[in-house]
Formats: C-alpha cells, structure tokens, sequence
C-alpha cells in the first residue's frame, strides 16, 4: 500500500437514480374530477419520461497520486466530479405517469494536470488551471447533458474556449508575479455523459481506453519528439528514449500564448475502463506493462495502486498520477462498437 505525501484516493460507484416515496395531496376539485371521469386514470394527459440512460450508468472511479523519489513536492493536480441534473416531484395534483417521480441526468469530469515551471511555480500552475476550468464551467447557464451531433460539437467548442481562456489567465498570473515567470502546464480531461466520452488535451499527459484486453491512446502528446515522428524523422519506438520527449510544443501558460486544444469524442462500451496519467506514469511504465495491469485487476482503486507502484518500482523519478475508471452500461443499450486506427495511434470510432 502506498503511504507517501500526496497518495490520494476516490472511489464512487453510482446505482442510478433512487426511489424515493413522495406523499402526493389532492384538492378537493381533483378528487371530484376524478371520481366523475375515472377514465383519466388511464389516460394520462402527458407520459412520464422512462429513467436516463446516463443515470443508469455504474461507474467505479479511483486516483493516485504521488510526489515520486526525486522531488520534495507534488507539482500533479486531479480532479474527478459528478455533474447532475435532477427533477423530483414533490407534489402534483396529476394523475401518476403525467410527470416521473424522479428523473437525473448524470456526468462525469476526470481530469489531470501536470505543473511546469520549477519551485512551486507548476503547483500554482496545475491547482489553478483545474480551478479556473471549474469555475467557468460553473458560469455556464446551460450545462449540456446529453450528445448528439449538434451538441458534441458545442461541448468540443466551449472545451477549447475554456481551456484556452485558462491557459491566458496563467499567463496573465505568471506577468503579475516574478516567482512564477514560466509556470505552465498540462491538462487532460475527460467528460462521461451517458455511453458518451468528451477529451480535452493540452500537453503530454495522457488518456488511454483499456477494452478488450486492448489498450488503445485516446490522445496525442505535444511534444517535439511526437513531431519529429510525424514528420518522419522518429521512429515512434524510439520517443522514450529521445531527448526531446520532455520537450512540449504546446502547454497552459509558460512561455506559449497560442493554445491548442485538442478535443475528441469516443463512445464508451460496456466494460470499457478509461486511463488517464501524468507523465510520471508512462516515462517510466510500458504500454504492455500497463495493459497488463489493468487487465489483471479488477477494482480501480487497485489498478490505480499497482500502476503507480509500479512507477516507483522503476525509480520514480517524477510525479505520478494516475485516475482510473470503469464503465458498466445498462445491458439493453450496451452495444458493440468496433475500434478504428488512425495513424500510430488507436481510437475507438465515435467521430
């Protein structure tokens, strides 16, 4: 078991919507009308909306994180959320079926970022960034909870404008205070609505979807070793031990004003486990080695638990963090969605 600085744990597992008895009253008009046209019991003016796919969903979620050997503090930040959204009747004079009891509309936000900048300066850079996303997250009157094309499309928006306003307010914060000059860093997120998955990435911190057996990367590092493999200049087995695997193209803050948010959209199947890490983790761990992990555990908690453990086992030579998570789907919707490879890197279809 770990029990260094900075271990962390989480873990929800939600049942879906719960009944709840609500005491209903009827007026004294109600009654009459009802005795007088007992055929409207069974002829409700409008029909009850059945429970949402999202609030059926299980979710086993869990996170580690951990300084490392070589650093006297923790420069990685995570968070995982539930977003809701909920009607309960708590009294109506319709007839039942007219309006649910009970009806929710579930999410949920996973994200991990990486600090840069020295000191403490990539502390104050990763707290802030997963603060300030929350925060204009909450600013947002008309939070979206279910995806269809139009919508996936505005989620992917509203990711990119958000994550790039943060990364001007670290800008801003590091000109306004000498200590912090250069202070950047990564930030990958994932949102869960329903069989639904939404990425958003900056930097080199990774998600990754285990299903299968299989592990498949759900993102692209930004860093000048992966462009020098794009363009053909490295081979992609030769990145870990490339001198500029360190090195990011694109980050929060730092010394880069122009951001690039990279966003995508993947549909989860039942049984699909989702990774997401610092680069702690995957400098250190294989992606063999990380399949076989996961694959050979069955609670988050210890997939999470052995992975980073196994980053220390290797020298733990940086921060690691790690937030694992594992879908189940209600039987009747969970359906079989074959996965596309696109260049070196696999992904699940769902564009």
């Amino acid at each position: 078991m770990l029990t260094a600085r900075g271990e962390c744990a989480y873990r929800v597992c939600h049942q879906g919507a719960e009944n709840h008895d609500i005491a209903k009253k009827k007026s004294d008009r109600g009654a009459v009308m009802t005795a007088q046209n007992p055929a409207d019991q069974s002829q409700p003016a409008g029909v009850a909306q059945p429970p949402s796919f999202s609030a059926l969903v299980r979710i086993d979620v869990s996170a580690r994180s951990h300084p490392g050997y070589h650093r006297d503090h923790n420069e990685d930040h995570y968070l995982i959320s539930r977003l809701g959204r909920t009607l309960q009747t708590i009294d109506t004079s319709l007839h039942t079926g007219d309006v649910p009891e009970r009806a929710e509309e579930v999410n949920y936000l996973m994200i991990v970022a990486d600090g840069i900048g020295g000191h403490a300066a990539g502390e104050i850079a990763s707290r802030m960034a997963i603060s300030a996303l929350v925060s204009l997250a909450l600013e947002v009157p008309d939070w979206i909870m279910r995806v269809d094309e139009s919508h996936a499309r505005e989620i992917e928006r509203r990711s990119r404008t958000r994550v790039q306003e943060v990364g001007a307010m670290l800008v801003a914060r590091a000109e306004s205070d000498p200590a912090l000059v250069g202070m950047g860093t990564t930030l990958t997120a994932v949102r869960s609505l329903g069989r639904d998955l939404m990425i958003t990435h900056v930097g080199d911190s990774r998600a990754y979807l285990f299903r299968a057996g299989a592990l498949h990367h759900l993102t692209r590092d930004h860093t000048y070793a992966q462009l020098l493999v794009d363009v053909g200049q490295l081979a992609p087995g030769d990145v870990a031990s490339s001198p500029h695997r360190h090195l990011l193209t694109n980050a929060l803050g730092g010394s880069i004003t122009d951001v690039h948010v990279d966003t995508d959209r993947v549909r989860l199947e039942d049984g699909d486990r989702v990774l997401l890490c610092s680069d702690g983790l995957t400098d250190l761990v294989d992606d063999e080695t990380i399949t076989r992990i996961l694959g050979g555990t069955t609670q988050s908690s210890e997939a999470c638990e052995r992975l980073v453990q196994q980053a220390l086992d290797r020298g733990g030579r940086d921060n690691v963090t790690v937030i694992v998570a594992a879908y189940r789907l209600p039987d009747e919707a969970a359906q079989k969605i074959p996965v596309e490879t696109h260049g070196d890197t696999d992904t699940p279809a769902g564009r």
